[in-house]
């Protein structure tokens, strides 16, 4: 539910920016802010912990073209890029790290490293609880 995430994301992100709340004049949602990082890693890089090791599995909506972040673990910093089609990883500091990629271990070192995203498969469509719908990005999105 790709679409849905990007809304969803779209509303944390937006909460103080454009002021959904009434009341960004009392000041920022920090929650809010962290939550948007989580769904953002956690949510759209798939980022999790398993047996010890960070995989991701990254997937983006059709409004996103590409997200970055870093992630500091284990004595090392990397960077994470992810577009429609791949994945780079590159490591800023630190050692050598073990990271999954779709479930597929690699070794991030000093050479940055690139990975094909899988095409992902849509699930039937769902629907949300009453009063609880997010605004569409899609309806916001600038056209060219």
């Amino acid at each position: 539910h790709l679409d849905l995430a990007y809304d969803y994301v779209g509303e944390a992100a937006f909460i103080d920016l454009h002021d959904l709340a009434g009341n960004t004049r009392d000041g920022l949602h920090m929650a809010s802010l962290a939550g948007t990082w989580l769904a953002v890693v956690e949510g759209l890089a798939v980022m999790r912990k398993h047996n010890g090791s960070l995989s991701f599995a990254p997937r983006l909506p059709s409004g996103i073209t590409r997200i970055a972040f870093c992630i500091g673990v284990r004595g090392c910093r990397f960077r994470v890029e992810v577009s429609c089609d791949e994945t780079k990883y590159m490591l800023q500091d630190g050692d050598p790290i073990e990271l999954l990629h779709y479930d597929k271990p690699f070794m991030l070192s000093a050479k940055p490293v690139a990975l094909a995203n899988p095409k992902i498969v849509a699930p039937p469509s769902t629907h949300q609880p009453v009063n609880r719908v997010p605004a569409s990005r899609r309806s916001k999105q600038r056209t060219k």
